[in-house]
């Protein structure tokens, strides 16, 4: 990990400073063996030339990955619309997709593991939350367990936090079990040095985050071009070439912008044919890639400094377009050009070395115009939508 990001965190201030909490953290001996991870992997459908169509993978989220909750609900709406139009075949061919019970499964299992029943799952949320529906989704399978839950912003957390002798946390007078990011993601989200300190203090408890600083770290961009070099994924998986060709071959061209003759030749790559790749910054959150002309616009701008360090570049991935309705808020109805990003989630529960759930606990389908080249759903941009099945 610290020899992927060591070009990064050397310009990208919210890299290292993450980083700097990994590095604590490791020197006070590491906090509690209990892992839970809720990720999900995102992809597109390439279409090049006359070659199949391939999924392609544009990202992994390790950190607040979003619409479990939501994805959960949308199945029965588009049945019942399709019901509605006395479509019932087509109806019957909406895939049966309920994420929300598979993460609050392996939150469950965490909680469990903690050992705690006064113990609390703390929703770590924005003071201005806007996707609160999607978390309730998740919540409220909790509540079905009989698993008390609580919802802070940094706001409360920097006023009552604290740890125990034995590095237990407390938060608002609460005993923490499960720390669930849905926060903490972007720079902006760490409007005081108080926040950064109060995420040092939840890294360094016995309470089992999700994710833990490493998780959050190896979900950046920068660790995703790394682990397409050749001989990076055999390392995971030895003696198991069939795993490393399937996954290998998911992944797009991924390049790297360090210093020396192999970034060199990507920025080369890169302005030559901008409309070839997309250009990302080591963030997370939506609407930060850069495209086409603005690729070289940045890219001339930095490409003989180490602030090109900060981004990777990325082939562009092309999605065959559909016609389609989008269903959007004070937006009139018409048929567009659209296309569809599917995204994957997996829940995983460790502890020590023992693997305890890792599961595949359903899927996101978001659709947007084609004309739109980044931009989700928070942004206004895309709308949630299901896989049909022909």
């Amino acid at each position: 990990l610290s020899q992927s990001v060591f070009s990064t965190i050397e310009v990208d201030d919210f890299s290292a400073r993450l980083f700097k909490i990994h590095q604590q953290i490791l020197n006070e001996g590491g906090s509690r063996s209990i892992v839970l991870g809720l990720n999900r992997s995102d992809y597109m459908l390439d279409k090049r030339g006359d070659q199949p169509p391939s999924l392609k993978q544009i990202e992994i989220n390790t950190i607040a990955a979003s619409f479990g909750g939501l994805s959960s609900r949308t199945p029965d709406v588009h049945r019942r619309v399709l019901k509605m139009a006395d479509r019932l075949e087509e109806s019957r061919r909406i895939l049966d997709n309920n994420p929300a019970a598979g993460l609050a499964k392996a939150i469950a299992k965490a909680w469990e593991l903690y050992g705690s029943e006064r113990a609390v799952v703390m929703f770590f949320v924005e003071e201005v939350q806007r996707n609160v529906f999607d978390q309730r989704c998740i919540e409220r399978e909790l509540w079905k367990r009989n698993i008390p839950t609580s919802r802070k912003g940094f706001d409360d957390i920097c006023k009552t936090i604290r740890l125990d002798q034995d590095k237990r946390l407390f938060v608002g007078g609460d005993e923490i079990a499960v720390v669930y990011f849905r926060n903490g993601y972007m720079p902006q989200n760490y409007f005081s040095e108080q926040c950064w300190e109060a995420r040092l203090t939840m890294e360094r408890s016995v309470a089992v985050k999700c994710p833990d600083i490493v998780s959050h770290l190896v979900g950046t961009k920068k660790v995703q071009q790394v682990l397409a070099k050749p001989g990076v994924l055999e390392r995971f998986f030895p003696d198991q070439p069939q795993v490393v060709e399937q996954i290998r071959a998911t992944f797009t061209g991924l390049y790297s912008l360090d210093m020396g003759p192999e970034g060199d030749r990507t920025i080369a790559m890169a302005l030559a044919e901008p409309d070839r790749f997309v250009l990302k910054p080591q963030r997370e959150g939506g609407g930060n890639n850069i495209y086409g002309s603005e690729i070289v616009r940045v890219l001339e701008k930095v490409k003989d400094s180490s602030e090109r360090t900060a981004y990777i570049l990325m082939d562009k991935i092309n999605p065959a377009p559909v016609q389609n309705y989008l269903l959007r808020r004070d937006t009139p109805l018409a048929v567009s050009s659209c296309i569809s990003e599917l995204g994957v989630f997996g829940a995983y529960v460790r502890q020590g070395k023992d693997l305890l759930m890792n599961e595949c606990v359903g899927h996101l389908l978001r659709t947007k115009s084609s004309e739109h080249s980044d931009g989700g759903v928070a942004a206004g941009v895309a709308v949630l939508d299901n896989p049909l099945l022909v």
